[in-house]
């Protein structure tokens, strides 16, 4: 007797404030993506799908965000929460501690 079936798998990849498309407020809203795997005795093997939504914290609005998009938008939360190091100041290499001196 061979058992095998799926399961799902939710990571959220941000928190991102944009305006609902339902309820119209500004709001925070988690980007998730849910990866569904093949199962052989209970142990995931392969990915068979994925999707990515995003939910709405203000009205619990669950929204199907296409791959292209959720990529666009985590590349513009991880471009924000790099520094910039101001005009003039040396910048420190790689792995550095920026205060000490």
């Amino acid at each position: 007797m061979i058992i095998w079936g799926t399961r799902s798998y939710i990571q959220q990849l941000a928190m991102l404030m944009l305006l609902c498309g339902r309820c119209g407020n500004p709001a925070a809203h988690a980007l998730r993506k849910r990866v569904t795997k093949f199962t052989l005795f209970f142990i995931p093997l392969f990915p068979i799908s994925s999707k990515y939504t995003s939910q709405c914290t203000f009205c619990g609005t669950l929204t199907p965000v296409p791959k292209e998009q959720a990529d666009q938008l985590l590349t513009q939360v991880t471009a924000q929460a790099q520094p910039q190091p101001a005009a003039g100041q040396p910048v420190p290499p790689q792995g550095a501690n920026p205060y000490r001196s």
